[in-house]
């Protein structure tokens, strides 16, 4: 094989800071790998984004305004059915319909919405008022939306690790906005070293992981928020009450897909109180801090 050298990228993508890391055995081969990398950041972006007009997610969601029906493609159909799971599992706190709540909550300025505004908002939301069986996606409202974000970010470090295992490249690490993959650990053997950043404490590592393997994603309220008299606001919003969670202030999950960390961590946020509890059930490796600054969960792998 030769000897192996790292390879990096850094950009922004997907609304995040991304670094590409990956080991290969000459400069031609790293820079290719690197770039096909980034040419399929930029393909899920381009489909799934929210952002684009022309992007399919728009697409879908000009006839979810109509309270129409489409037929979608084998890609997008999986990615739908693995929200249709989260939502069942999650007894309706992961939908990825309430992304319309962001109307309400922009994080631009100190002030709390309405209650009048929320309650319009909350009658478009519901995953229950639509039909998806695949490859037909039926709205039976009106003035819907989808937002695929809670699981196009952590499916693409998938997407890349998965490439580069295809590649026989067997070392690297991928951090989409800290989304992360280990595709495998240092040429030496060595691990990768990960600092998990304290949510009311800038600066503050809470935990240092080393991996080896899998993925790790995070949820917080401290990603964008707002403090009104005193009270912090994040933008993790219960899609049955439309007001953000108030009980965790992070929550970081260790699972063999990013996909599946990040959904459960963002379900663990979603769940409050009853958060911890529901991750142990998971059996995933986890951590947790909640808005007190009590801490639990351990992240060291099963």
């Amino acid at each position: 094989m030769g000897d192996l050298r790292c390879y990096q990228r850094r950009f922004n993508a997907m609304g995040s800071p991304c670094d590409l890391k990956i080991y290969a055995a000459s400069k031609s081969r790293g820079q290719h790998m690197l770039q096909r990398m980034v040419n399929e950041i930029e393909r899920l972006e381009s489909r799934y984004s929210r952002y684009r007009s022309d992007s399919l997610l728009s697409k879908i969601n000009q006839v979810a305004d109509l309270g129409g029906e489409i037929e979608v493609d084998e890609e997008t159909a999986g990615l739908l059915t693995y929200l249709e799971t989260c939502f069942k599992e999650s007894h309706g706190l992961f939908d990825a319909t309430s992304g319309i709540l962001r109307e309400a909550w922009s994080f631009k300025d100190q002030s709390l919405p309405s209650d009048q505004v929320i309650a319009s908002l909350l009658d478009r939301v519901g995953w229950e008022n639509l039909s998806w069986q695949a490859p037909l996606l039926r709205f039976h409202k009106p003035r819907m939306a989808l937002d695929l974000g809670g699981a196009v970010k952590e499916y693409a470090v998938d997407r890349l690790t998965g490439l580069c295992w295809h590649a026989e490249i067997f070392h690297g690490l991928i951090n989409l906005g800290g989304d992360i993959g280990i595709i495998g650990p240092h040429p030496d053997g060595a691990p990768w070293t990960i600092g998990l950043t304290h949510p009311r404490r800038p600066g503050e590592f809470i935990a240092t992981l080393r991996l080896m393997k899998g993925a790790l994603a995070s949820s917080g309220d401290y990603e964008r928020c707002i403090e009104v008299d005193g009270i912090r606001y994040g933008h993790i919003l219960n899609p049955k009450t439309g007001w953000p969670v108030r009980h965790l202030a992070a929550v970081s999950v260790l699972a063999d897909l990013c996909v599946v960390a990040g959904s459960a961590s963002t379900i663990a946020m979603l769940k409050e109180a009853e958060g911890p509890a529901w991750l142990q059930n998971l059996g995933v490796a986890h951590m947790w801090v909640d808005v007190d600054g009590t801490s639990g969960g351990s992240l060291v792998p099963g």
